[in-house]
């Protein structure tokens, strides 16, 4: 089995050793590890589908809505974060990756990591009420599949599609903050983004197998085994397929559709230089789905306001 010495310089090149976090003193530095603010990947894909569902609607760019959705962005997934973390603090000791982590390495207390929770979600509540009545309600809809995602893993090999539908709710806000029709093209974007999630947390998935299959842990890495490679090929075949479905509904011409060639390309670009077995490729593919996510961006906005 791997030890933390063999995987934290690749697997988590990111954290505590680079960057801002690195000089805060040591409890602020848990805190801010907890919330995973070393690592913006994770709030950069939460808040991609929020542009999606803002610039499809045609209301122009909407910048400072825009920036609300931002700071909630990184608000909520450091939420989500610390309470994955408290959820999961018995099992993360366990896995290599994770025991470093700051509640299952007890440099945080349970009680302290619930209080950040709170504090977090505080910044949340400021950000929802910013929200017209409609987004509001489809924001706090998503609580209920936040809550129960730490326990997926537990339960079912497919931990990715939970997180599909929690990790692309924001296109919903997104959308409902300026318009409540067209609710098929919607729902095929919402679709297919869930897909995209997929294929990309399976390809993030690829670090933990061997941990992940010692404790117990499930995932759609392990589900897959050796067609994990095809699997994501078909995921991302689906994401796109989707969008297509979903910008055609939306607006039934063929420009529409060319938007879409960049952000296929580079998922095409992401399964063809897969290796599953390297260390370090997987991690650096699940982390270029913020460029992804912005190709993917430029073209709602196109498709939106042209």
């Amino acid at each position: 089995m791997r030890t933390m010495s063999d995987i934290a310089p690749n697997i988590v090149p990111d954290t505590e050793h680079r960057g801002l976090v690195a000089r805060l003193p040591q409890v602020p530095r848990d805190l801010a590890q907890l919330a995973r603010f070393d690592r913006p990947i994770g709030w950069w894909l939460l808040f991609w589908p929020c542009v999606w569902g803002v610039w499809l609607t045609g209301a122009g760019w909407q910048l400072a809505m825009l920036g609300w959705l931002l700071l909630g962005s990184i608000a909520m997934r450091g939420a989500g974060c610390v309470y994955n973390d408290i959820v999961d603090a018995d099992l993360d000791r366990k896995v290599a990756r994770t025991a470093s982590r700051p509640v299952a390495s007890g440099r945080v207390s349970k009680k302290l990591a619930w209080g950040w929770l709170l504090a977090l979600c505080a910044i949340g509540l400021l950000v929802l009420l910013q929200l017209r009545l409609e987004a509001q309600v489809v924001a706090l809809a998503s609580l209920a599949l936040v809550a129960a995602y730490p326990f997926m893993k537990r339960i079912t090999w497919w931990p990715q599609a939970w997180l599909g539908m929690v990790f692309t709710w924001g296109l919903l806000v997104g959308w409902t903050q300026f318009r409540t029709d067209n609710l098929d093209a919607l729902a095929a974007l919402y679709a297919g983004a869930a897909l995209w999630v997929i294929g990309y947390d399976t390809i993030y998935a690829l670090q933990d197998r061997e941990d992940d299959a010692m404790v117990g842990i499930k995932s759609s890495a392990l589900r897959l085994g050796s067609s994990v490679k095809t699997g994501v090929a078909l995921f991302y075949g689906g994401t796109v397929a989707l969008w297509a479905l979903g910008f055609w509904l939306l607006r039934a011409d063929w420009i529409a559709l060319l938007t879409l060639v960049p952000v296929a390309a580079h998922l095409a670009w992401q399964v063809a230089t897969l290796d599953a077995d390297d260390p370090v490729n997987p991690l650096e593919r699940f982390r270029s789905n913020r460029w992804a996510g912005a190709l993917m961006a430029a073209a709602c906005f196109v498709v939106g306001t042209a």
